[in-house]
Order: C-alpha cells, then sequence, then structure tokens
C-alpha cells in the first residue's frame, strides 16, 4: 500500500514535470509567433519606405522631364512664330522686289523699241548723224583735262608733296614717265589700240598711286614687288590680246618698270626721313637719360667723399688738440707726421671733388673703342662715350647681359671734350655706320688697324690696343671642340 501512494506520489511529481515543460514549450512557441510577427511588420515596414521612395523619385523626375518638354515646346513656338514673321517679311519683300522687276522689264521693252528704231534709223539714212560733231565734242573733253586726258582725275595725298626735294624729284621723275607715255602713244596708228593703250596707262597710274599710297616704313619691298606684279600682270593681259602689239607693250612696260620703282622709292625717302628724326629724338632723351645717371652718380660719388672728407677733418681736428697738449718730442713728432698725412688725403679728396664737378658742368669725360668678337665678328666695333669716374662700369654694363660676351677695350681715351671727339669719331666713320637710320647704334664696320690709325691720328697719346682676346668666345670654342671630338670618337 504505501509502495503504491509512493508510486502515485512519483507519477504525480513527473507529470507535473511534464506540464512544467509543456507550459514552457508553450511559452517558447507564443515568443517565436510574436517574434515572426515583429519580423513580418519591420519588412512590411522597409517595403513601404522603399516603394515611397522609388515613387517619389520617379514623380521628381517626371516634373523634370514635364517641365523641360514645356520648356522646349515654348521655344519650338516661339521659333515657330520668328519664322512665320520672317517669311511673311520676305514674302513681302519678294512681292516688292517682283514688282520692280516688272517694272524695268516694262522699261526695257520700251528701251528696246527705241533701239531697234534707232538701228534702223542708222542703217536707213546713215549721214542722219554728224561724226564730226562727235569728234569735235570729244576734242573739247580731252582739251579740259589740264594735265592730260591720260593724267589720274583723282590724286592721292602722297607724303612726297611735304617735302620741297622730294617733290622736285617725283615731278621729275613724272615727267619722265609723262614723256615715256608720249613717245608710245605715237606708236599706235588704229583706235582701237588706242584706246587700249589711252585705258591700260590710267590703270597703270591708279595701281601706282594705290601703292605709293599704302606704303609705310615697313614694307618697302612689298610695294616693290607689288610694282613689279602690276607690270607682269598687264603684260600678261597684253599677251592674251592682241598679239601684234605685243612687242610694243613689252617695251613699253619695260621702259616704265623702273620709272614706277624709282617713284616708290622718291616716296620711301619721306619714310626713312621721319624714321631719323625719330631716332633722333629717340637718341637726345637716351643721351639726356644717360647724362641724368651719369650726374646722378657723381653725386653719389661727391656725397662719398665729403663724408670723407669729413672724417679726415675731424681726425685732423683732434690730432691738432692732442699736439697743443702734447710735450713729449717723440709723441709731438708722430703726430705732425699724422696730420701731414691727414692733409695729403684731404688734397686727394678735393682734387677728385673738382674733377667731379668738371665732369658735371663740363663735356669731359671718356670716350672708347670696344670689340665683342663672339658676338659681332672682328670687323664691327662699338664707338662711345662716357662721364663716368670709372668708365669701366660702362663696359662691364654693356657686356652683361645683351651680348653672350664681355667686350675687348681697345682705347679708352680720356678727353676734356669726350662729346666732340665721339662726334669726330662717328663723322669719320659715318659711311661705315651698321645701322645708318638709328644714330643711336654705335656700331661701325672696320678694321682694329683703320680704327688705330684713325685715333692716334686726332690724339697721338692716346694708347691703343690691336689685340682682340674674346677670352669667354675662345674658351666657349674650345669647350665646344671638345664636345664635337667626344661625340665623333
Amino acid at each position: 500500500m504505501f509502495k503504491k501512494i509512493k508510486q502515485l506520489f512519483a507519477l504525480s511529481e513527473t507529470i507535473k514535470a511534464k506540464e512544467q515543460y509543456l507550459k514552457e514549450i508553450e511559452e517558447r512557441i507564443e515568443n517565436k509567433e510574436k517574434l515572426i510577427e515583429e519580423v513580418i511588420a519591420e519588412a512590411k515596414a522597409s517595403i513601404q519606405n522603399e516603394a515611397y521612395e522609388i515613387i517619389n523619385g520617379a514623380k521628381i523626375e517626371a516634373d523634370k522631364i514635364t517641365q523641360h518638354a514645356h520648356q522646349e515646346l515654348v521655344e519650338l513656338f516661339q521659333t515657330k512664330e520668328q519664322m512665320e514673321h520672317n517669311i511673311a517679311f520676305l514674302e513681302k519683300k519678294l512681292s516688292s522686289l517682283k514688282n520692280e522687276v516688272a517694272k524695268l522689264e516694262k522699261v526695257a521693252r520700251k528701251h528696246k523699241v527705241e533701239c531697234l528704231g534707232i538701228k534702223n534709223l542708222v542703217e536707213k539714212f546713215p549721214n542722219t548723224i554728224n561724226y564730226a560733231d562727235i569728234d569735235q565734242e570729244l576734242g573739247r573733253l580731252e582739251e579740259a583735262f589740264a594735265d592730260g586726258i591720260l593724267e589720274p582725275i583723282v590724286r592721292l595725298n602722297l607724303h612726297h608733296q611735304d617735302s620741297k626735294l622730294l617733290r622736285q624729284e617725283m615731278n621729275a621723275n613724272n615727267r619722265d614717265i609723262r614723256k615715256l607715255l608720249k613717245d608710245y602713244e605715237s606708236r599706235y596708228t588704229t583706235k582701237a589700240n588706242m584706246t587700249i593703250y589711252s585705258l591700260m596707262v590710267i590703270g597703270l597710274q591708279a595701281e601706282l598711286q594705290n601703292i605709293l599710297y599704302t606704303l609705310s616704313y615697313t614694307n618697302l619691298e612689298k610695294a616693290l614687288d607689288n610694282a613689279k606684279s602690276l607690270i607682269n600682270k598687264y603684260l600678261t593681259i597684253c599677251g592674251k590680246g592682241n598679239a601684234n602689239i605685243l612687242p610694243t607693250i613689252t617695251r613699253f612696260l619695260s621702259e616704265l618698270e623702273p620709272l614706277f620703282l624709282n617713284a616708290i622709292q622718291i616716296e620711301y625717302k619721306y619714310y626713312i626721313q621721319k624714321e631719323r628724326e625719330k631716332e633722333e629724338q629717340r637718341r637726345i632723351k637716351e643721351q639726356m637719360r644717360q647724362e641724368a645717371e651719369e650726374q646722378r652718380l657723381l653725386e653719389q660719388e661727391k656725397k662719398k667723399i665729403e663724408k670723407e672728407e669729413e672724417k679726415y677733418l675731424n681726425e685732423i681736428a683732434k690730432n691738432k688738440e692732442l699736439l697743443a697738449n702734447e710735450t713729449d718730442n717723440e709723441k709731438i713728432l708722430a703726430l705732425q707726421a699724422k696730420l701731414k698725412e691727414l692733409e695729403e688725403q684731404i688734397k686727394n679728396l678735393e682734387e677728385q671733388k673738382e674733377e667731379i664737378v668738371k665732369r658735371a658742368n663740363g663735356r669731359a669725360g671718356y670716350v672708347y673703342v670696344i670689340s665683342n668678337l663672339g658676338s659681332f665678328g672682328e670687323n664691327m666695333f662699338k664707338i662711345g662715350m662716357t662721364r663716368r669716374l670709372n668708365p669701366y662700369e660702362r663696359i662691364d654694363e654693356l657686356g652683361d647681359a645683351s651680348v653672350p660676351f664681355k667686350f675687348d677695350i681697345h682705347a679708352m681715351i680720356f678727353s676734356e671734350n669726350a662729346v666732340d671727339l665721339e662726334q669726330r669719331l662717328h663723322q669719320i666713320l659715318n659711311k661705315k655706320r651698321v645701322n645708318k637710320v638709328n644714330l643711336r647704334k654705335e656700331f661701325f664696320y672696320s678694321t682694329v688697324e683703320e680704327l688705330q690709325a684713325i685715333v692716334q691720328d686726332i690724339d697721338p697719346a692716346a694708347e691703343f690696343t690691336t689685340t682682340m682676346k674674346a677670352l669667354e668666345y675662345r674658351q666657349s670654342q674650345s669647350i665646344r671642340d671638345e664636345e664635337i671630338q667626344i661625340q665623333s670618337a
């Protein structure tokens, strides 16, 4: 009995345990269902958000496309309206032109009838028109042209007219042209050939005026080439025409060409003169600038000397005070020697100041003759002038950056009137100037022996070095030769 009770009690405990386990399982199932519901809810929410974003983006894009299409449509309507307006305007203009053409056709038909009537009248009654009257009237017209019928009606305003000498030269050249035209005019016997010749002469002279009018300082060669092309063009035209007059035309144009070229050269002299005037002004300005710079440098040197002089004067005053109070004979002698040395220095400074004043107020300076073998060759020299106390500074400046090598100095001549000395040398070598327009470019073609003779003829005491050292140039050549040998080895 007791055993059965015990078994029942154990069975009851087992049932309770099973029930508890079953309850836990039910709770776990219930929790899973909740989890599944949450996951499903989150998935639905995510899908809804994504769908909203897609729909919203599609709406924005659709709005953009709609706006763009609307803008294009508006522009198309505007273009259509503009084209319709243009078409209406052109149709109106076309209608007006058609009316004008109709009027002109009507007038032409009327003139055609009149022309045919005049033609028939002349054919039936040839004596109706008095050709003698026409010739007489043409003669009166020819007399009305004071300069001749072949002269240009309109004359352009050319620059040689502003110069008496150039005007005389051009008038002489024009007389030669007129004489040539007259000589060849008599060689044509038929009216047809005479007409061709006269028209050709008028055209040639008009073309020459155009060439002269467009001439400038920088296009002389182009103007000369244009004149030659003009002659060749007329020769070609005549060659394609009447072959009978071609030999005469060829001789005529060959004689006319140098006269045309001479006219261009005469007109060009005006531009040369103007350029020389400009260069002279530039030379004067450059000279004034250099003189101002030299004055500035001289003033600096003067102030520097005055400061040195002040130091020496202070030292002299100090030594004189010591000498006045000194009793030791050795120190007295030393102070006196010192004072003598200081006074000598003061004297030298005074002489330098006098030299500066003389340079600043006068025409004293140095005239130099220099060369640059590597830059300009052995037969080109520069002859210039400087007022600087140290003239070699000017030579260093010239050889600093504008040329690849330094200058060699052949002569450095001091003169109380360096300006006149420089001008005298320039005048002697004027025909050998390298630049005959810009006179500020003081370069001359010569030999070193010729320059030596000229310089020493003017100043027998002047030192002149004939050797062209050209150290940098020769060293550069040597290095270049070595490089070539290495490359060829």
